[in-house]
């Protein structure tokens, strides 16, 4: 489903801006769980962008994105994830349409 271009980009700007802000703050949603919710995670949404601004590395947009550099984030709020989570994540991401 294409975005509503009557979002403006300003708009578009905050709202992305206090996501990432919101997640910055929610450690105990995990990657994981996100996968499985909704197919996506902080990793995701750190592609995303370096996808829109390529001067960045991977590393610079997970920096950005989690707040600290992503090995940090990882030891301090990742947990190993059970197969359940696995699985869930697995059946959430099959049905992300292909990328265009």
């Amino acid at each position: 489903m294409p975005i509503d271009k009557s979002i403006s980009d300003a708009a578009a700007a905050s709202a992305f801006r206090r996501l990432v802000a919101h997640l910055q703050h929610r450690h105990d949603a995990e990657n994981i769980d996100l996968m499985g919710l909704a197919g996506f995670c902080r990793n995701c949404l750190a592609d995303w962008v370096m996808e829109a601004q390529p001067e960045l590395s991977k590393e610079e947009a997970r920096t950005l994105i989690h707040g600290m550099p992503s090995a940090e984030w990882k030891a301090q709020y990742q947990s190993e994830a059970t197969p359940a989570q696995l699985q869930r994540m697995q059946e959430s991401v099959a049905k992300n349409a292909p990328s265009h």
